[in-house]
């Protein structure tokens, strides 16, 4: 407890991470969070669509992680929640600490939804892919997982999509334990949107969209 409080104090308050695969409940995350109290960090580049009827959150500049190491624009996230997709984790410097709140799908529901998302924009998806995706996101998942739990400078909070759709309050009050407990857990359940599960496996899985 000790050296957290200085670490903090040498620091400044963790950087809050929602992270996961795309199509994973990354947006609904972070709208969670907004509705609880926590500033989010989004410049409302990307509008909200069919795919994503309540927003997508992200920040352009989190696109670049990976091209260039200009990552000052970090310090400005401390104490708010930015959406990094979990490819670009690795990207992070250990400079800054981050509390991840990390969104776990069933990948078929992940590949669902994408290929969903690519019809709506009228491109064809490949769905003879579908089964080499599944091994890629397998292995991705992987190599995060253990990057997150080797470096001290990251916290993380693992929540499944289905859990946050079927038991919100549970999970909502998780999310706010997580993050210090001060965030209004009932508005937090209430951003959850069972009609949004359009993918769900094992009940018409990619038949509605």
């Amino acid at each position: 407890m000790v050296t957290r409080f200085f670490r903090r104090l040498r620091r400044g308050a963790p950087i809050v991470v929602v992270s996961g695969l795309p199509r994973s409940g990354t947006s609904m995350a972070m709208k969670m969070l907004e509705a609880g109290g926590v500033p989010i960090v989004t410049d409302g580049i990307r509008t909200a669509d069919e795919s994503n009827p309540k927003g997508y959150y992200e920040f352009e500049r989190v696109k670049e992680l990976d091209k260039n190491r200009d990552t000052a624009w970090l310090g400005e996230t401390r104490g708010k929640a930015v959406k990094i997709i979990s490819f670009l984790l690795t990207y992070l410097p250990d400079t800054y600490d981050y509390h991840v709140v990390f969104m776990n799908r069933d990948v078929d529901e992940v590949l669902a939804s994408q290929n969903k998302m690519l019809a709506a924009r009228g491109e064809a998806a490949d769905t003879a892919d579908d089964a080499k995706m599944r091994e890629v996101y397998g292995k991705h998942l992987e190599k995060v997982g253990r990057f997150l739990r080797s470096r001290p400078c990251f916290t993380t909070l693992q929540l499944r999509y289905r859990d946050v759709i079927d038991n919100p309050a549970a999970e909502a009050r998780r999310l706010n334990e997580f993050l210090g407990g001060r965030l209004n857990v009932e508005r937090m359940s209430a951003v959850a949107d069972r009609e949004l599960y359009r993918n769900r496996k094992g009940r018409g899985l990619g038949t509605r969209e």
